[in-house]
């Protein structure tokens, strides 16, 4: 939630990890609502989720701090729900992230470190976004900012103090991650490796059940799995545009109009001249003056500059103000009495005296008030447009702020209402594949998600040029629907699960084959002869990673992480089927002592011995502060939040 007011950690922490860990620390308890008590589901607010040393965490805290984190979660998906982020170990997460503050914090204090009001409040003199006009640290803006991300002035000290207390414990710990020399040969061994063997795919769809499910088959199904199926939050946005068409044809200005702009504006119709120089600086009079002539003699400026050990600036076409605001007033006055490709005689500088060579000379005659009419004309006309459409919007403005609905401004202004019915909150059209809302709504999406259903708001799209006013209506929460309009969802997944059960009995009975001595082929062909998804791999870990845009498949990730002569079986992440990974050889050439490519390995390797070595220090902590979680507490909650009670 602050992470608005994170950028100070960035120069205090060069470590990557470490500010990871402290922002995703911070954000899991900077939004929790320490003051209040609520009721989730029988469970108190007050009640304790866990302990940790002599400090309690309070279910408000911890539905607070799931709250942020399902904030951050639609950053990446703006459709995930409460119920999918729990089922994908969201409250798990959460919880640890939580008990590892505290921890961390209550470690600091038992070990004497403090967070002092001072050392806090130069921490936030130091973030920006609590920075006036002038650059210095402003009370109302520090106040406006604190409203704005819905956090006071003790959570913010709370949350500063933490992270103070959190880079005292971990930061040496994690400053100067170093791998052994020999650890790092062994992990460059396995950069050169080659392995050897064999994947088979067991198909679940293979040994799906062909007979449909009985309805209570199905029903119990569905109830085990009901997360599977939870359908993204719908509405309808309701939407009127307006535009230039809204004002109507505008009265064309007047000749007095035009030749009062005419007359105001007499500097831009006036005859003009801009030129362009290259120039470079001397730093004696008498050094400029020698270049100067040697340049009229027929040595390029350039030249002459590079021999002497100068660099030549090129500058764009400027009018005489803009050229002496640039360099001097000495040089534009020479510059513009001089002819196109002239050498001007040396001008003072503020570090020397100027050489230069006029470039180019643009000359634009004045205009007649004739002349301009025209121009003149449909800028009046453009100027007299923006402003009534100006004086429209802040009319519908204040109809929608007094309470009129949408169809009533549409009906006023004579605009034409468009109903976007089923949208989701990424802008895709419900159960209709491949379709989204236009994209000239796209800018009020995120709003249209927040809203009440019928209280209109005003969007400017383009500025000064086009509007949008549009509510929401029809707004259906996330939630599993009912089985029967998802019924061939559903028996289609029951058979791919029944299918994926019996695949994985075959898978075991290969593997158990296969480690009794039988190849792999053999194994699978003795087991089922329509089995014939079978692999051969030969194949380096260099080719492996050779495209770092692509995903590595998860078999063979496994298959480069298995023991030489080992077996294993791997479930497929969508239930397509089981793979048996057999791997039968590796070959891998010895690392030398100092070779290159160890301390690039030991280079590359210090990210993850920065997270080893925090997981580690963590676990260490919490092991020595002590933790007690209330697993009855945690269920409620987790129930709670997850819409089953």
């Amino acid at each position: 939630m602050i992470s608005l007011f994170r950028n100070f950690f960035q120069s205090k922490i060069g470590l990557p990890i470490f500010i990871g860990f402290l922002l995703i620390v911070a954000l899991a308890f900077a939004a929790t609502d320490i003051s209040g008590s609520a009721t989730f589901g029988g469970l108190s607010g007050d009640d304790d989720i866990a302990v940790v040393g002599d400090e309690r965490i309070t279910a408000n805290e911890m539905n607070g701090a799931m709250r942020n984190a399902l904030d951050r979660a639609r950053q990446q998906d703006p459709t995930i729900t409460m119920p999918q982020l729990i089922a994908e170990g969201g409250l798990e997460r959460e919880i640890d992230l939580l008990i590892d503050r505290y921890a961390i914090g209550v470690f600091a204090r038992q070990n004497g470190l403090r967070a002092g009001d001072n050392l806090v409040n130069s921490e936030i003199l130091q973030i920006g976004a609590f920075r006036g006009l002038t650059g210095e640290f402003d009370q109302a803006t520090y106040q406006a900012a604190l409203r704005q991300e819905g956090i006071t002035d003790a959570e913010l000290r709370q949350d500063i103090g933490a992270g103070l207390l959190a880079q005292l414990v971990l930061r040496p710990a994690l400053a100067s991650p170093y791998l052994p020399e020999a650890a790092a040969r062994q992990y460059a061994r396995l950069v050169g490796e080659r392995r050897e063997g064999q994947i088979a795919l067991i198909p679940s769809l293979q040994f799906a059940p062909e007979d449909d499910p009985t309805s209570e088959e199905l029903s119990t199904f569905y109830s085990e799995n009901r997360s599977d199926f939870i359908v993204p939050e719908r509405r309808t946005i309701r939407v009127a545009s307006f535009g230039a068409e809204a004002i109507g044809e505008d009265a064309a200005p007047t000749r007095a109009q035009i030749a009062a702009r005419y007359e105001r504006d007499a500097q831009t119709y006036a005859a003009r001249e801009r030129r362009a120089i290259s120039t470079f600086v001397v730093p004696t009079q008498q050094g400029a003056r020698a270049l100067v002539e040697r340049i009229r003699a027929g040595t390029s400026l350039e030249a002459a500059a590079r021999e002497a050990g100068f660099q030549v600036s090129s500058g764009e076409l400027r009018d005489r103000e803009a050229l002496a605001s640039a360099t001097s007033s000495e040089l534009a006055q020479r510059v513009f009495a001089a002819g196109d490709g002239d050498v001007v005689e040396p001008a003072r500088s503020q570090l020397g005296w100027y050489v230069a060579r006029v470039d180019q000379v643009e000359r634009t005659p004045a205009r007649t008030l004739e002349q301009a009419r025209d121009e003149i004309a449909a800028q009046l006309e453009r100027e007299a447009q923006v402003g009534a459409l100006a004086e429209l919007s802040t009319e519908i403005e204040r109809l929608v702020d007094t309470g009129s609905s949408l169809s009533e401004v549409a009906e006023r202004f004579d605009l034409e209402t468009r109903v976007v019915p089923g949208v989701t909150a990424d802008g895709r059209l419900f159960r209709t594949p491949g379709q989204s809302i236009d994209p000239e709504l796209r800018p009020i999406l995120a709003t249209a998600f927040q809203m009440d259903e019928s209280e209109p708001q005003l969007a400017e799209i383009v500025p000064g040029q086009q509007f949008l006013v549009f509510d929401v209506s029809d707004i259906t929460e996330s939630a599993a629907p009912p089985i029967a309009e998802v019924r061939d969802e559903v028996v289609l997944a029951w058979r791919l699960a029944r299918g994926s059960e019996n695949a994985q009995a075959v898978a075991n009975r290969i593997l158990a084959e296969v480690r009794s001595g039988t190849d792999l082929a053999t194994a699978v062909r003795e087991e089922n002869a329509e089995l014939t998804q079978i692999e051969d791999i030969d194949l380096s870990r260099r080719q492996l990673l050779a495209n770092p845009q692509q995903r590595v498949p998860a078999p063979l990730a496994l298959f480069f992480s298995m023991a030489q002569g080992s077996t294993k079986l791997l479930e497929d992440n969508n239930e397509l089927g089981w793979y048996v990974v057999d791997l039968d050889r590796i070959v891998a050439e010895p690392v030398e002592e100092g070779a290159e490519i160890v301390e690039q390995t030991q280079e590359q390797l210090a990210p993850a011995l920065i997270a080893e070595y925090n997981a580690q220090l963590t676990r260490a902590i919490r092991e020595q502060v002590g933790i007690e979680r209330n697993p009855e507490a945690i269920e409620a909650l987790r129930r709670t939040l997850a819409g089953e009670s």
